[in-house]
């Protein structure tokens, strides 16, 4: 759909136009997802006259609501698409009601029309039942033929009400995002709330209460485009040379120095980081060189946080937060590509609160946090609250999945024959790590979800730890439920037997809740045929060399270390349910 209004407004040049014109990180391409939400400036005549439109293209998936909650900051209007053969998802209906709770004016849109498979009233009902919303409001479109892209336009400059700022008003500029460059430093883009401003102008970021001359400014067409001024209402970048990175905040405001300063804009809210999970070198010498990289890529994603932290087992690292699994997977890899780093991490866990017999509340962002049990009052873990839509005749099938999760289900509504709304509320943890997955198994790729934070629960929860060759992993210990802990404790054990390397001597992995050992697993030693040279004569002979083998072997174990690989610290996701 970004594509189409870009060639329909002449924006891009037909021999520049390629599929998917606006995702343009590699990893977006690779992975055929939206990851950053992109601004790009278009213009069109509609009846003699010309309207500029600021379109931000947001990523879908619930780990990056946070990029769709500050493009609506920033927004009058949303176009709500909707496919004519999926219907309403779950995420449709999370971000209808985001845009509603920020009064902004909502396109209804359904796309992707002539497919054969098509089933446009039935969407229509839906979308109805589910969002409230008009029929008569709905724009019918395909994106991929161009049916419908006119009226599209049409309705954009008819419904969307114009910016409300005062060019003339004191300089007011929301930062909604920003990426480093290693020439130009910090690049900022902006939507100005009110106000005008000028190449060459001194301006002040109030955050960081730090002044700046604008070298550069322009707007994306989608390029980067120099111009001499932006008024109110229009989006672009500014490029300032800013050098220090603890100046640049996203959703500060950018404001003239002096007394012409305005008022700071609200900003965004905090976002709220769901998994947490060590990020360490694989070469210890590399600390430095990974801080950096996360301070530059913190810039460009402020959704996820990181702490230096320390690892017995790894050296080094960062503790790092996000906002779920798919969102840690892109940072890493990031990382990876773009900052050419090589990093190890350990097994992601989830926030818990403890109440200890003091009564002071603690965070706990990763099990060897967790205090002795003899001072836990009360273990607290995070709950979700889960919308599943998914074809009825695949209800069954999600209920017994939520209900394995030690879900309590909510509610069901029907949005069309064929299609309903589960609602469960869940323990985050069950959440995150393959909920997704195997909801895809159960409904053949149909269902979809999507979940919002309600707080805390008391639960009856332990820390497990895994010992490698009678020495407790620091990297390796989860918090799981006590009735699952045995199942599990057994399932990771297994793994981690077939994850680890034969060495030179025997190799106990054993899975532990305090004292007690819930589950050993023995990777034999690599054994050299000592006898091979020995054939007839006395067994007195073998009974000596074998003494002497063992003896070396038992020197070995208490001075050897183990070698553990990066796929075993994955190995404690691994849950057990599926045996």
């Amino acid at each position: 759909m970004a594509d189409r209004l870009l060639e329909q407004t002449g924006t891009v040049a037909t021999r520049e136009m390629r599929e998917q014109l606006l995702d343009g990180m590699e990893l977006e391409r690779a992975r055929g997802i939206t990851i950053k939400a992109k601004a790009v400036t278009l213009r069109t005549v509609r009846a003699g006259e010309e309207y500029e439109l600021n379109l931000i293209d947001t990523p879908g998936h619930v780990d990056f609501q946070y990029e769709v909650s500050r493009s609506l900051t920033c927004c009058e209007g949303a176009l709500l698409l909707v496919d004519a053969f999926q219907g309403v998802e779950a995420q449709t209906v999370a971000n209808a009601y985001a845009a509603m709770e920020h009064d902004l004016k909502i396109i209804p849109v359904i796309n992707k029309i002539d497919l054969a498979y098509a089933r446009v009233d039935e969407v229509l009902e839906e979308m109805e039942q589910s969002l409230g919303v008009d029929p008569e409001e709905v724009i019918l479109c395909s994106a991929k033929a161009g049916i419908g892209i006119e009226e599209l336009l049409d309705a954009i400059v008819t419904r969307v009400p114009a910016p409300s700022g005062d060019p003339d008003g004191p300089l007011q500029a929301m930062v909604f995002d920003s990426h480093y460059d290693d020439f130009r430093g910090a690049i900022t883009y902006a939507r100005l709330m009110s106000g005008t401003v000028t190449k060459g102008q001194k301006i002040k970021l109030a955050r960081a209460n730090a002044a700046y001359d604008a070298i550069e400014i322009g707007q994306f067409v989608p390029k980067r485009k120099p111009a001499e001024s932006l008024k109110a209402g229009q989006v672009g970048y500014l490029i300032c040379n800013i050098k220090s990175l603890q100046d640049v905040h996203i959703g500060d405001t950018v404001t003239a120095t002096g007394p012409d300063a305005a008022e700071p804009l609200d900003g965004y809210l905090e976002p709220k980081r769901m998994v947490y999970c060590g990020l360490y070198p694989s070469d210890g010498q590399d600390f430095k060189e990974l801080r950096e990289a996360l301070e530059k890529l913190s810039i460009n994603d402020p959704s996820f946080e990181f702490s230096p932290e320390t690892s017995e087992a790894l050296g080094f690292g960062f503790r790092c937060g996000f906002l779920g699994l798919l969102h840690m997977e892109i940072v890493q890899q990031r990382l990876e590509d773009e900052c050419d780093v090589d990093l190890v991490q350990t097994a992601p866990n989830v926030t818990y609160e403890i109440i200890n017999k003091r009564g002071e509340q603690i965070e706990i962002h990763k099990p060897q946090d967790v205090p002795d049990p003899g001072d836990i009052e009360e273990f607290r873990q995070p709950i979700v609250r889960v919308n599943f839509v998914v074809p009825i005749e695949q209800i069954g099938q999600v209920m017994r999945l939520s209900q394995d999760r030690r879900g309590v289900q909510k509610g069901t509504e029907y949005l069309s024959p064929t299609r309903a709304m589960i609602t469960y509320d869940l323990p985050l943890a069950e959440v995150i790590y393959d909920l997704h997955d195997k909801l895809k198994s159960a409904t053949r790729g149909y269902g979809t979800m999507d979940y919002e934070l309600l707080g805390y629960e008391t639960a009856d929860l332990v820390r497990m730890d895994i010992l490698v060759n009678g020495k407790r992993v620091d990297a390796l210990s989860v918090i799981c439920d006590r009735r699952d802990s045995d199942r599990r404790g057994r399932a990771v054990v297994k793994k981690l037997k077939e994850e680890i390397d034969r060495h030179m001597f025997e190799v106990a992995v054993q899975a532990a809740i305090g004292s007690r050992i819930i589950a050993r697993e023995t990777k034999p030693a690599l054994r050299k045929n000592v006898t091979a040279k020995c054939y007839g004569g006395d067994i007195t002979r073998k009974r000596k060399l074998w003494a002497k083998q063992r003896e070396g072997k038992k020197r070995m174990k208490s001075i050897g270390s183990v070698d553990i690989p990066q796929k075993a610290f994955m190995a404690v996701l691994d849950t057990g349910a599926d045996k």
